[in-house]
This record gives structure tokens, C-alpha cells and sequence, in this order.
């Protein structure tokens, strides 16, 4: 028998309701949502000025996806439930979005290339004797042994006052194997006669690009400290030695990823990505076996005894906007290049003459060094901000001293290009005239606050360093921020712990450049997001953001400041699998 037509319309009607419900029902039984309640979520949404004054109760996400479908109250939340749906009871604790850490060394922080060894940072080099003998290399009888942690201030002040060589402290207890112990900013590096006789560093040997070969002042004979990119080299040169490089690096990484979860961090910028030890394929391999539990950017490493020409089309070649096809989140997508050195052994560039003088060999004017001139960086930034349609880099630049901050500034004000998102980092010494080029250049500002030596008590180090004038705004967090620029915080771990909350406490405790609370989760989240060009998707939380999120024990918005620093991680998701949870395996 043949359907009438109005048979057929209603019918056909009919099948038009069913499948909108199924579209667009939330009691649909096909949909499985991961349902948050009774919570206190701060969304840090960036339209929303007042988000820390009236947070969310309950949060809505979409299992398949991994996306917010709702945020609000318990009893709307609780319309999505379905046979298939999981409630978790937040039990009145605390929900930010995922934190970011715009610089920091994972990779580099958990390498154990000297089987673990590690010498004490304030200590002077000649009671260090039984530290590094415990070191121990990692093959055979001759191989290189490496430790990391001892400071430099300790090593300069040994050698100001007449001490012997540094070289020769080590060589008492090891000449055979060559020996580097990494200062524990990784600004320089201690090593053995041994290690100078195979890198081939003599009294002849001239300065690097970038680097300091420190000599005895007697003799003219290098005596193994060597600053900032004579370091890097010797270091190259020792990684070369170990055949199982692609091993290490893959291990310590993982166990990097480890930390970042226990820590609530979602988002990462790899800081030093040296290319060279092949750093970027540990990532890769990360993505490619599925254990990258992080959003990736790798800031790769601009070397600076490299060919100029021969660097950047190399760069190029590693350049990727999504690897593996987006399967994971890793980009290769900045430049880390470094402007100049540290204060505290008087290698940051000044505008003006520092107060202590080292007597750096090649440095007669005691106003710090360059690792890359102005003009090596309008290179760069010419020929790798904008190399091809929609490829280019963003830069990560290491900026320290007055001079470097404004050579840089400089630099880019020359060759930007519209769209760019380059990100200063460090940024101690700020001249008072390039304060606010941040804001009218679009330069993203980042610090770092997370260790003791930011506080205003720890002052007179930095004030030893460079006067009292130039210290009393060091590390201008506020001043800058005041400006309507872009400002991150971060962490640059392992020079400073990972903890994020101990970052956001301390940005509230510095005198004349303290920060709130609020500005301080802000610059961990949304304004880090945007630096990562990701604030469309991660950075607060809202219907449509990917569910990057950690739950934590504390209300950090409303403890007393003193106690943010001990706040905990409870709970850490990224894309809305939990992939970290307080006493669970």
C-alpha cells in the first residue's frame, strides 16, 4: 500500500525531532561527560574582570572530546548525567586552569649524565674535594665525568683572593678522566686539565663568540672556568662521547613529564632545545610513543659560533607548526637565542660599568658580553620571524642586563613584523626608558620570581653586583605590567624549583614591584596561553576550552599570602584525562 503524503510529512517529521534530540539532548545515553561538583572553579576567563570574585560550582566535560560543555552551578552540571557519566565529587576544593610554564629546561633538569652527581652550591671550590670524587664516570676508566650544582660567585671569590687554579682542585683527585661540573645556572662550567687537553683550550686559545675562556692572571694558562659558550662547547664536545645519548635524553624527558604532572603544569616552552644533541627527537619520540602528558613548544637553540647563514636555514628545516600531524601537542615553533649573560659573575650586558669587577679576560670594560650583537639578532629576526606562508618563529630571548634588554628591544623594534608574539625573559636590570617599549612593541615580558634571591631581603646580592640604584627595581614585574604589557612568570627550572605556587606567592611579596594574586594566576595561565598562541583553547576555563585543568587543596585566592607556597596538586588534567591524582598510581 503507498504512504500518503501527510503519512510521509508527519513521518518524516518525526524522524527531523528524534535526531535534534539526539544532537542537541543532554539526557542523550550515547554521550559520556565527566561531571565535576561541589567545587570552588576560578574560570580566569579574560572577558570576565571580576572571575576571582564569583567562582563556579560545578564543571561539565566531554569525555570524547576533551572539551568543556558547561560551567556553572551542581544542578545545571548534573543535567548532563547519563548511564555512561561519571561524577566527581570535588569536595569543596579548588579549580584553576592548567598552569603553563613559559621557560624552563624539562629535559635538561632530569638529566643524569653524571650518574646523579651533584657538588653543593654554597660552598668554596677547596671543600669540595670529597664531592666530586664521588663522581664517577659513566662507560670506562676514561671516560668524561660530569656534576652540576656548585656556584660561581663561591669559584670567583676563590680566585679573587689567591687561590689556586680551579682547574688543579679537581685534578688532585681526577686527571685521568676529564671532568665539567656545570655551575648551577648553567651560566658556566668547572672542569680538569684533562677535560681542557681534549677540547684543545690553551693559553693561545681566543674567546669564542658568546664566550670566556677565564685565564690565571700569573701564568696566562686557562684554569677551567669557562663562561657561557666556551661551556656549551666543552659540554657538546663531552655529550658526543656518550653512546647512548637518544636513551638518556628519552629517560630524563619522561621523567620530566612526570614532575610537570605532579605540579599541575599543562604547558610547557622548552627553554635550550640544543638541537645538536638531538633534544627535539626526545620530544618527538614522546609524541610518537604517546607519553607526552604536556602542550609543547621547543625553543631551539641559536648557536652562536654557528655560520649565520648556515644556522638559519637549518633552523628552517626543523621548523614545525604541529608534529605528527597534530597527534600530539608539540610544536617547534621558537628560537631561543640568548642577548647576554648572568649578573652575578658580571657577564649580563650593562649600559654602565658594574660595581664588582671579576677581571674578565676580553671584558676590560666591565659591562657585561654579548652572546648575539643587535645586529646578529635583526638577522635573525628578519629571516626567521616570517619565512614562508604561515611559517615563522617566534623568538625566546635571554635578556639580563640594561644593555641587553635595550639591544634587544632594539633589535626587533628594526624588523617586526605584524603578528610576531617574540618573548623576553629574565629582564633583571631594566633601563627606565625602555620600560614601556614592552607594550608599544608587543613584546611579551617574562620573569622569573620563584627563587629566594628575587625577595627584597636577598637585595644586597644583586646590589653588590651593580649599586644600590640599579638593584632597587630589579626584576620590574609591576612596573612593567603597569604598562598594559604582556607578562608571564615562569619558573626556568632546574635554576629554580617548578612549584607554581611558590612563583605566584613570591610575585606578591616584592615590595615596590609586588603583583596580586589574581594578576599573579593570570600570568600563569591566560597570558602564558598567549605567548604559546593557544589562548583559543587552553588558558581559562569556559564551554568550548579544551579541559586543561588542575584541582588543588588550598584556596589560593583567599589564604593568607605566606601560605600559598605550600598549596598542593591534587588532581591534573590535559584535554580531560586526568593524568595525575594525589596517592594514585
Amino acid at each position: 500500500m503507498e504512504m500518503r503524503n501527510s503519512e510521509r510529512c508527519i513521518l518524516q517529521w518525526l524522524y527531523i525531532l528524534v535526531s535534534l534530540s539526539v544532537v542537541y539532548g543532554r539526557y542523550t545515553s550515547w554521550k559520556s561527560f565527566a561531571i565535576y561538583t561541589n567545587g570552588v572553579i576560578y574560570t580566569v576567563d579574560p572577558f570576565d574582570d571580576d572571575w576571582d570574585l564569583h567562582p563556579e560550582e560545578a564543571m561539565v566535560v566531554d569525555d570524547h572530546t576533551g572539551y568543556i560543555e558547561y560551567i556553572g552551578d551542581n544542578a545545571g552540571a548534573l543535567q548532563y548525567r547519563t548511564d555512561s557519566s561519571y561524577v566527581h565529587d570535588l569536595g569543596g576544593n579548588t579549580v584553576l586552569p592548567g598552569f603553563h610554564d613559559v621557560h624552563m629546561h624539562p629535559l635538561e633538569a632530569m638529566t643524569s649524565l653524571g650518574g646523579g652527581c651533584s657538588v653543593p652550591s654554597n660552598t668554596p671550590p677547596e671543600n669540595m674535594l670529597y664531592n666530586i670524587s664521588q663522581c664517577k664516570p659513566r662507560d670506562d676508566a676514561t671516560a668524561w665525568v660530569l656534576g652540576h650544582g656548585h656556584s660561581i660567585e663561591y669559584i670567583l671569590e676563590h680566585i679573587n683572593n689567591g687561590g689556586r687554579p680551579p682547574n688543579e682542585i679537581i685534578d688532585e683527585i681526577m686527571d685521568t678522566n676529564p671532568v665539567i661540573i656545570m655551575e648551577e645556572t648553567s651560566h658556566s662550567v668547572w672542569v680538569n686539565s684533562k677535560a681542557l687537553e681534549l677540547a684543545g683550550i690553551t693559553k693561545d686559545t681566543p674567546n669564542n663568540p658568546g664566550g670566556i675562556i677565564m685565564k690565571d692572571a700569573s701564568t696566562g694558562e686557562p684554569n677551567g672556568i669557562l663562561f657561557e659558550n666556551a661551556g656549551n662547547e666543552i659540554m657538546d664536545l663531552a655529550m658526543k662521547s656518550f653512546k647512548n645519548l637518544d636513551e638518556m635524553n628519552y629517560d630524563a624527558l619522561l621523567r620530566g613529564l612526570e614532575e610537570l604532572r605532579r605540579n599541575g603544569i599543562t604547558s610547557v616552552c622548552d627553554a635550550r632545545t640544543y638541537w645538536k644533541r638531538n633534544h627535539h627527537d626526545a620530544w618527538k619520540m614522546a609524541c610518537d610513543d604517546k607519553e607526552l602528558t604536556v602542550r609543547a613548544v621547543l625553543g631551539l637553540w641559536a648557536y652562536p659560533h654557528m655560520n649565520d647563514a648556515e644556522q638559519i636555514q637549518r633552523l628552517k628545516e626543523l621548523y614545525t607548526n604541529g608534529y605528527n600531524k597534530n597527534e600530539c601537542f608539540l610544536k617547534i615553533n621558537e628560537i631561543k637565542v640568548y642577548s647576554d649573560g648572568l649578573l652575578d659573575s658580571t657577564t649580563g650586558a650593562m649600559l654602565k660599568p658594574y660595581v664588582k669587577n671579576f677581571h674578565l679576560p676580553g671584558l676590560d670594560e666591565n659591562i657585561g658580553m654579548n652572546y648575539f650583537t643587535q645586529k646578529r639578532l635583526e638577522v635573525y629576526f628578519e629571516h626567521l620571524q616570517a619565512f614562508g606562508y604561515d611559517k615563522g618563529f617566534d623568538f625566546h630571548i635571554h635578556a639580563i642586563g640594561d644593555r641587553g634588554v635595550e639591544e634587544v628591544l632594539n633589535a626587533i623594534e628594526k624588523t617586526k613584523e605584524k603578528g610576531t608574539r617574540h618573548r623576553m625573559t629574565h629582564l633583571e636590570i631594566v633601563n627606565q626608558r625602555d620600560i614601556p617599549r614592552f607594550q608599544e612593541l608587543d613584546v611579551i615580558a617574562d620573569f622569573q620570581v620563584t627563587g629566594t634571591y628575587t625577595l627584597p631581603d636577598k637585595l644586597y646580592r644583586i646590589e653588590n653586583v651593580v649599586g644600590e640604584s640599579r638593584a632597587k627595581n630589579f626584576i620590574p614585574v609591576k612596573s612593567v605590567e603597569d604598562t598594559g604589557a604582556a607578562v608571564t612568570l615562569s619558573s626556568d627550572w632546574d635554576v629554580s624549583s617548578l612549584n607554581p605556587f611558590i612563583s605566584i606567592q613570591h610575585a606578591t611579596q616584592r615590595g615596590s614591584q609586588s603583583i596580586s594574586v589574581k594578576l599573579a594566576i593570570e600570568m600563569r595561565t591566560i597570558n602564558a596561553a598567549y605567548a604559546m598562541r593557544q589562548e583559543n583553547e587552553v588558558g581559562f576555563l569556559s564551554a568550548g576550552m579544551a579541559a586543561d585543568f588542575v584541582v588543588i587543596n588550598k584556596d589560593i585566592l583567599n589564604i593568607p599570602i605566606n601560605q600559598i607556597g605550600t598549596a598542593k596538586v591534587l588532581l591534573t588534567a590535559l584535554q580531560g584525562e586526568i593524568i595525575y591524582q594525589l596517592d594514585k598510581k
